[in-house]
């Protein structure tokens, strides 16, 4: 495992919110994920899904990790409905992750945004 990637990080805004160190409007809470609406939304529906484990970002992750990002996926189109996301086709959602700093990441903690409603949106 990377020695970027850790259990938590205590500097990390991301992880603070996970932890409740930091109010947030919480969309998903178990063990291994959090989820949380965007305070900047550009769309209707507009939430961010991270894993709790501190991973900076995509360039991080290893083979180790494809059964956390594959459980976490499979948790976006639920998460997306019950945040009122209209059904696929004619609906849907988009999901963005940006990696490091040509690729638009501000916060170096690995995180999707799910965005999704009727358009057009602010942004994206």
């Amino acid at each position: 495992m990377s020695s970027l990637v850790q259990d938590h990080h205590p500097d990390c805004l991301f992880c603070k919110i996970a932890a409740r160190k930091i109010p947030s409007k919480v969309v998903f809470d178990n063990e291994e994920f959090f989820a949380f609406h965007d305070i900047n939304p550009w769309a209707p529906v507009h939430f961010l899904i991270i894993p709790k484990m501190h991973i900076p970002s995509m360039a991080q992750l290893e083979a180790e990790h494809a059964g956390m990002i594959g459980r976490m996926m499979t948790l976006v189109p639920q998460l997306a409905a019950q945040e009122g996301c209209n059904p696929y086709p004619e609906g849907g959602f988009r999901l963005v992750t940006n990696t490091g700093a040509e690729g638009g990441q501000e916060v170096h903690h690995l995180h999707f945004h799910v965005m999704g409603g009727p358009r057009p949106w602010a942004r994206g």
